[in-house]
């Protein structure tokens, strides 16, 4: 098993239960003892966890809090991943699409590049990046412009200018919380801004979303759980969580981590 992946185990099973013991780990992952402090050292040192004696405990963040892509990118890869390939499913040939920034949707766009004559709006650099970088001529890319935020969206009165003249067929965004009464949010004002006019040039929206971000408040919300048509997250979510999702969104599909086949609708 790769660093990356045992990681993100670890940080999996951090949002589980909010402690993880160096002991289970060791069990879990089979790797020895050394290992998994190294792990745990490089987890703390990106922020991600609190290492305390014989483990770690999950690091409460305020709702400000907005970490890089690249310390994000570490959290929940199996089930972004499997988010990711079922969101593709419903992308059609020949359709216009907008990305938000984060690492979900940056997941989802690995997918993208398979599917012919497809026109991708995006506010995210990474999302960007892969499509150029992937070579696929029948996808064309459209980056909004606009400043950088410490997630690498580009975001402000550029980015809202250029959205506002859009139109696409449907919208797949990517959200930092989700919450009953605070709907989807982000730590990010002008990100908030940005998304809510992705938004309004979509048809329809999709939301990517792992079970981790139930029960998370950004500073800023940015749309209320009934205005996403269908919402993809994994079957990490509790049962309580999934039944007030189920009644206000369009459309819930949870997809099982270990397998990119949808595991469950309602």
């Amino acid at each position: 098993m790769l660093a990356a992946q045992r990681r993100s185990l670890i940080l999996t099973e951090l949002g589980r239960d909010g402690t993880v013991r160096v002991s289970d780990l060791v069990s879990r992952l089979g790797v020895s003892d050394m290992t998994v402090r190294r792990d745990l050292q490089t987890l703390h040192r990106q922020g991600l966890l609190e290492k305390v004696h014989g483990g770690a405990m999950a690091v409460a963040e305020p709702s400000t809090s907005e970490p890089g892509f690249e310390a994000n990118s570490a959290r929940r890869q199996l089930e972004k991943q499997a988010i990711g390939a079922q969101a593709a499913s419903l992308v059609r040939p020949g359709s216009a699409i907008a990305v938000s920034a984060g690492t979900t949707t940056h997941a989802f766009a690995r997918h993208l590049v398979d599917v012919p004559d497809l026109t991708v709006v995006t506010n995210s650099v990474w999302v960007a990046d892969l499509l150029h970088r992937s070579g696929a001529e029948s996808v064309s890319v459209l980056v909004t412009g606009g400043l950088r935020t410490p997630s690498d969206a580009l975001v402000g009165p550029v980015a809202i200018t250029a959205l506002s003249s859009l139109h696409v067929d449907a919208v797949f965004l990517g959200v930092h919380g989700m919450e009953e009464r605070a709907g989807f949010s982000t730590p990010n004002l002008l990100e908030a801004e940005t998304n809510r006019a992705m938004i309004r040039s979509g048809r329809r929206l999709v939301v990517l979303t792992d079970s981790s971000k139930w029960g998370v408040v950004g500073l800023s919300s940015m749309a209320h759980l009934s205005d996403a048509d269908v919402l993809i997250s994994d079957t990490g979510l509790s049962a309580q969580a999934s039944a007030i999702l189920a009644e206000r969104v369009g459309q819930l599909v949870l997809v099982d981590p270990a397998s990119p086949t949808p595991s469950g609708e309602a």
